[in-house]
């Protein structure tokens, strides 16, 4: 297993870092693609584990969830919210929109503060399966 170096001093989260590294791995996952219902599967999980994956070796003793939503562009547009109830002196989020002539994409990023190093190194090596919400369904 990779070691960090955890710099826990480091207080407030950087948006503008984090929204870079978002960018990069939606760029480099997405760019020069055509939209493909086949291939968002693939897509939306590998920008979501490259970003984590980045944010981690970053050695920030934060606690990072990572979103990503791809959809086919069209008339109709895409919209989405966040909500969050936190400590605005530590934790943040930051969005990332891309688009291009065939399909947009939100990546999404929140940091609800600071973990300590197990739980960090737990939720890195289990990220995959922190890929999908389940919304409530009206009866």
């Amino acid at each position: 297993m990779e070691e960090f170096h955890r710099h826990c001093d480091e207080v407030g989260f950087n948006a503008e870092e984090a929204h870079n590294i978002v960018k990069e791995c939606v760029d480099g996952v997405l760019g020069g693609e055509d939209y493909n219902h086949n291939n968002i599967n693939q897509w939306t999980a590998s920008i979501v584990e490259q970003s984590l994956t980045h944010l981690v070796k970053l050695g920030k003793a934060y606690k990072y969830i990572v979103t990503c939503a791809v959809v086919q562009k069209s008339a109709y547009g895409f919209h989405t919210a966040s909500s969050c109830f936190w400590d605005t002196t530590s934790d943040g989020t930051c969005t990332v929109r891309w688009e291009n002539r065939t399909m947009n994409c939100i990546g999404g990023l929140c940091n609800p503060g600071v973990l300590n190093a197990m739980a960090s190194q737990l939720i890195a090596t289990s990220n995959s399966w922190a890929q999908v919400s389940l919304l409530p369904q009206p009866p």
